[in-house]
């Protein structure tokens, strides 16, 4: 088993010994450059993903071009898209896009299934993963439909600011994070920066009073 890829999934160095070759004769490590499409919405699903280093981010784009991002895969985690895909035998049903140089652990199809079938630890490892992510997806769907834009649109600029409190996302980033409007993020924007609470400059927002935001995030 490569060692990188054991120490970013510890998990799997308890494999009984059968298992453990399978998963290490199946396995391949890939790199794949930022922007690369991993998957895409509709396609099919020939391969379980383990990211070692990098960041996927996983999106659904509607047909008028509106985009939400569901959540990111990162070092030491797996897709439960893909892991839906796998199981259900169906196709995706939203794509994956590499933010950033991605290595990743490639896994066919029919080994994951042989491993699925007969490793407990294994199935631990992807049903665990599965379960911690529906509940990420269950807290998105959520804050989208029950949740007010202001709030949590301060809520993300105060998790997202560090340091100089510079945060380099454009309107349109924050709206597909937010799962909403380009024109609603803008609008707010500016209220925010009306209340002097943020200064808004070209493909950047410098938070200038988390206290502000921090009194708006903690209104409800």
């Amino acid at each position: 088993m490569n060692a990188e890829f054991a120490t970013t999934f510890p998990q799997f160095t308890r494999l009984d010994p059968e298992s453990a070759q399978i998963l290490t004769a199946a396995a391949r490590v890939v790199t794949l450059p930022a922007g690369t499409a991993i998957f895409h919405d509709g396609s099919a699903c020939a391969n379980y993903v383990l990211v070692i280093d990098g960041s996927v981010r996983v999106q659904k784009v509607a047909e008028n071009g509106r985009e939400i991002v569901l959540y990111r895969v990162e070092s030491g985690q797996s897709c439960v898209l893909t892991t839906n895909c796998l199981i259900s035998h169906g196709d995706y049903a939203a794509e994956g896009i590499a933010e950033t140089n991605v290595k990743a652990l490639i896994l066919p199809a029919m080994a994951f299934r042989t491993l699925l079938a007969r490793s407990e630890q294994f199935r631990d490892f992807v049903f665990s993963a599965y379960a911690a992510r529906i509940s990420d997806l269950l807290l998105l769907i959520e804050e989208v439909a029950f949740g007010r834009i202001d709030v949590r649109l301060a809520a993300w600029l105060l998790h997202h600011s560090a340091g100089d409190g510079n945060i380099k996302s454009t309107h349109q980033d924050l709206a597909t994070e937010l799962g909403t409007a380009r024109e609603v993020i803008s609008r707010q924007l500016k209220e925010f920066e009306r209340r002097h609470w943020v200064t808004l400059h070209r493909g950047r927002v410098e938070v200038i009073n988390r206290d502000g935001l921090g009194s708006l995030r903690d209104s409800v």
